[in-house]
């Protein structure tokens, strides 16, 4: 854990608790690089999101923030009001990149571009630094097609590599579940229907939860074509049962406080039992002569005559 870290430019003085891998909070090398903290748009919603860039913009970083109220940290000898804890994981860039590759792929309409031309953002100017990230040179040809004209490299993105780059993710998540004996049957079918028995996961079932830890960071219409391409079948919610009928009541309101207004369904004499247990047997032959029945405990006193 690692706190103590300052806050971007512009924001207040102050600190933060986080927990991270070394790589994202090493000492810079360059003294005018060390790790920042930035808002980039999130690769499926498009929403501002905090990211981390390592020191020299090497890697990317997810942040993750858990907050509860009535919460702070003791540093020291100091108390951190700000109780918030930043978790940092690695993120491949790719997926923010992919994000704007599918834009100008729609805005272009296919036309090939080099990369720092398509990877622009007016509204969050830290963007090109994800061309800067270890291995996305490398790696791009996953989810564009190239063209290489005399030293400059164009590129336009390209579903169908995409779709079995998106798939490979798939497969490494499904193996990392499994390893790490997680299970999934239950949460993947979970919103469909409810049921008391234990489900045993599938391989199915992997594939779906994986999709959708993979879905958290591509745009809806991919996943959609991501779930096609793993050809797994949508998930179908059982038939809703009819509702139970329920006894017609009687029109007339009944008032809480008069226990002896009843619905006229209620008034309705029932037939008796016919068989009787041995006990009920016995004490309907008990002779009850000179016996009070139990009503007359209960019945008002009689008034006192003078």
């Amino acid at each position: 854990m690692h706190s103590g870290r300052q806050r971007p430019a512009g924001a207040h003085p102050g600190q933060w608790v986080l927990i991270a891998p070394e790589a994202a909070i090493e000492p810079p090398k360059p003294p005018d690089s060390e790790p920042l903290f930035t808002k980039l748009r999130n690769p499926s919603t498009g929403e501002a999101t905090l990211y981390l860039f390592n020191s020299g913009a090497q890697q990317l970083f997810e942040v993750k923030v858990y907050h509860e109220d009535y919460r702070s940290w003791f540093i020291g000898q100091t108390v951190q009001q700000d109780g918030r804890l930043l978790f940092v994981t690695p993120m491949d860039p790719l997926f923010l990149i992919l994000y704007y590759l599918i834009k100008a792929d729609k805005e272009q309409q296919g036309k090939y571009q080099p990369l720092d031309q398509v990877v622009l953002d007016s509204d969050f100017p830290n963007c090109p630094l994800l061309l800067k990230c270890a291995d996305v040179k490398q790696y791009i040809h996953h989810v564009t097609e190239e063209k290489e004209i005399g030293s400059q490299k164009f590129h336009r993105y390209s579903q169908e590599k995409t779709l079995k780059w998106l798939k490979k993710k798939v497969i490494q998540t499904v193996k990392a579940l499994k390893s790490n004996n997680i299970s999934v049957g239950e949460r993947v079918h979970a919103p469909t229907f409810i049921s008391d028995k234990r489900i045993t996961d599938t391989d199915e079932d992997y594939m779906r939860y994986a999709h959708g830890l993979v879905s958290d960071y591509i745009p809806e219409d991919l996943s959609k074509e991501l779930l096609k391409y793993l050809g797994l079948p949508e998930l179908k919610s059982p038939a809703q049962e009819p509702p139970l009928k329920k006894r017609k009541l009687s029109d007339v309101p009944v008032e809480a406080e008069d226990y002896t207004k009843f619905n006229s369904s209620d008034l309705k004499p029932k037939k008796a039992n016919s068989k009787m247990s041995a006990a009920q047997k016995a004490l309907a032959k008990v002779d009850k002569t000179g016996m009070k029945s139990i009503s007359a405990f209960f019945s008002s006193k009689p008034k006192a005559t003078k």
